[in-house]
């Protein structure tokens, strides 16, 4: 594994989420620890659940202790204010409202349920449900949110596998949904959003980065330009996890730079 200079992680969590551990101060801290040169702290909004969560006072509260935290740490560490907004083609006029809430400076786009159902992670037990199916649906779904397309980053494309194989020993293969995933990545690259790399699978049982290799480079192969690292760490011990393996996929896939987003503008970070 290489030894990179450019250490940048553009998914992250603070205590801010529902299911984060840390402050942004405290995360931080860790962040200047592993040598980082630039953290994104995209916390969760769940368009379709923005309203009965209290949407609004999480995402201005989020907003607030980040823009501290980019205080405190100037000079140190380059802070991101970005938002990981969950189904946002499920509401897109509130999606819109939230995106226009505040200056971010990265937006990741995300479907973490299918409609009016619960996040894949909530799903106990996946062999009563036709998994096939809901796959193509989750598929369609991200397709649905790129043609809105109002975010920086396609985070996590194969989210729902995690959990199929942490919950079942499910393992789900991209390559049987190779035409729905070629419209999404061809979509994704005409659109200039960026592919992310999630390395969240490294720390978990399925052990894969999300999406593998083969999608990277098929990304490039439709003309994606932009990729995007992240670790999505929830915990200020899993910043930067696996972020040199995601590197080095970047790379063997024929990337020499990945992105770093600042008041929604790409810019390319040398892979060196």
């Amino acid at each position: 594994m290489t030894d990179y200079k450019n250490l940048i992680d553009m998914h992250t969590h603070t205590d801010n989420s529902f299911d984060g551990n840390h402050s942004p101060v405290y995360m931080c801290e860790a962040a200047c620890n592993k040598s980082l040169r630039a953290i994104a702290f995209t916390d969760h909004c769940e368009v379709d659940a923005y309203y009965k969560d209290n949407g609004e006072r999480n995402v201005r509260q989020a907003y607030f202790e980040i823009a501290k935290a980019k205080s405190a740490f100037m000079g140190k560490i380059l802070v991101l204010n970005g938002i990981e907004l969950g189904q946002p083609a499920y509401d897109t006029e509130t999606a819109d409202k939230i995106i226009s809430s505040q200056r971010f400076d990265i937006v990741l786009g995300s479907v973490h349920n299918l409609r009016n159902r619960q996040d894949f992670y909530f799903v106990e037990d996946f062999s009563k449900t036709d998994i096939k199916k809901d796959m193509r649906e989750y598929f369609d779904e991200i397709l649905i949110m790129l043609q809105w397309g109002k975010f920086d980053v396609l985070a996590h494309l194969t989210y729902p596998f995690r959990y199929l194989y942490s919950k079942n020993h499910i393992r789900e293969d991209i390559n049987d949904y190779k035409d729905q995933v070629d419209e999404i990545l061809k979509l994704a690259a005409e659109k200039d959003i960026a592919l992310e790399i999630n390395t969240a699978g490294l720390r978990k049982p399925i052990n894969r980065l999300s999406p593998e290799i083969d999608t990277v480079k098929r990304f490039k192969e439709l003309g994606g330009k932009l990729i995007s690292i992240g670790s999505d760490a929830h915990y200020a011990q899993h910043l930067a996890v696996g972020i040199k393996t995601a590197m080095d996929t970047a790379k063997e896939a024929g990337f020499d730079a990945v992105t770093l987003f600042q008041h929604r503008h790409a810019m390319e970070i040398p892979i060196e």
